[in-house]
């Protein structure tokens, strides 16, 4: 029985004007710009600064933009799986609040929360509701207002992040082209290497959570670069290993933009020389869920229909995974 395929037939995105630079960061923490360029990679970040706009307003700019460059109606979108974790509200789902932005009123609409591996997730769970024949168009989004989040007096912490949303369009393949494979794993961090202590069901917002300013992010940044390191450059090898793929027959990696020389390593690992890894850290730092999509945005015009991609991340939870794919835009 022939397996039926997804593939991405639009691509999206969406950034604020407002710039954050190495140097404004000098005015604000104890930190310089050589010292973040040599140890992340990042020069400059995206930030959200209208107060009005959130997580849902991104991700909905940049679903727009793929459904405009394929000339799809919203009203045809099937299912919409949105991947953050700043959500604009616990609840309802930032998907649903994309969904009626963008008026796609005959889809069903979720988020999925995986951290920096979430846009992965995402695209995996979404080529699923194809490849089963349950959806024939289906939208994947990756958004994260990450200042929301970010203590500006943490040096550790604020100089990594920025705002921003990629979208992409998965629809059935009929030339071969798609997702091929995908593996995904995750491993309880139980330790909480990386998370947000305070605003869930174990520890509610209160008075003394807000003094002790425990609803941003904290991060044990050498635990997690040491394991993400390990993660994204093994999961890049295998999928490549099941695939029979030699790092001549991989056109690109899309890393997710966390830190230069995680990317690097996983390159290495790979075989891969720096011209064939999608790079754009230096301008938007990490964006969480949004690295992957943004990245394939920015080399759109660059890509060719059939060359192998292999997208991979590692994100909090922890999380991590690697997808082959040919890509499908002609």
């Amino acid at each position: 029985m022939e397996v039926k395929r997804a593939k991405i037939t639009a691509v999206g995105h969406y950034l604020p004007e407002d710039r954050l630079t190495n140097h404004d960061l000098e005015k604000m923490v104890d930190t310089n710009d050589e010292w973040i360029r040599t140890r992340t990679g990042i020069k400059e970040r995206r930030i959200l600064k209208d107060s009005d706009k959130a997580t849902a307003f991104m991700g909905a700019e940049a679903a727009k933009e793929a459904l405009e460059q394929r000339g799809v109606d919203p009203e045809e979108i099937d299912l919409i799986v949105l991947g953050t974790v700043t959500p604009d509200y616990l609840f309802p789902a930032t998907a649903c609040l994309v969904q009626k932005k963008i008026g796609a009123k005959n889809a069903f609409a979720f988020d999925l929360s995986a951290a920096c591996s979430g846009f992965l997730y995402a695209l995996s769970t979404g080529a699923m509701y194809i490849e089963s024949g349950r959806a024939k168009k289906v939208l994947v989004i990756g958004t994260d207002k990450m200042s929301s989040i970010l203590d500006f007096t943490d040096r550790t912490t604020c100089i990594l992040f920025g705002d921003g949303a990629g979208a992409v369009l998965l629809e059935e393949s009929d030339d071969g082209t798609g997702i091929i494979d995908q593996r995904l794993y995750s491993e309880g961090d139980e330790e909480c290497s990386l998370y947000q202590p305070a605003g869930g069901s174990l520890n509610p917002a209160t008075k003394e959570t807000v003094e002790n300013m425990q609803h941003y992010v904290r991060q044990d940044g050498r635990s997690v670069f040491k394991k993400a390191t390990l993660g994204m450059a093994d999961v890049s090898l295998e999928i490549m290993e099941r695939n029979n793929l030699e790092p001549e027959d991989v056109a690109w990696l899309v890393p997710h933009q966390a830190n230069l020389r995680i990317i690097d390593a996983t390159a290495r690992r790979m075989g891969l020389s720096n011209e064939k890894v999608m790079i754009n850290i230096d301008k938007y730092g990490n964006t969480t869920a949004a690295t992957i999509p943004l990245c394939l945005y920015d080399w759109k015009d660059k890509l060719n229909h059939g060359d192998n991609i292999v997208l991979a991340a590692f994100g909090g939870g922890f999380t991590w995974g690697a997808i082959y794919l040919k890509w499908g835009i002609k």
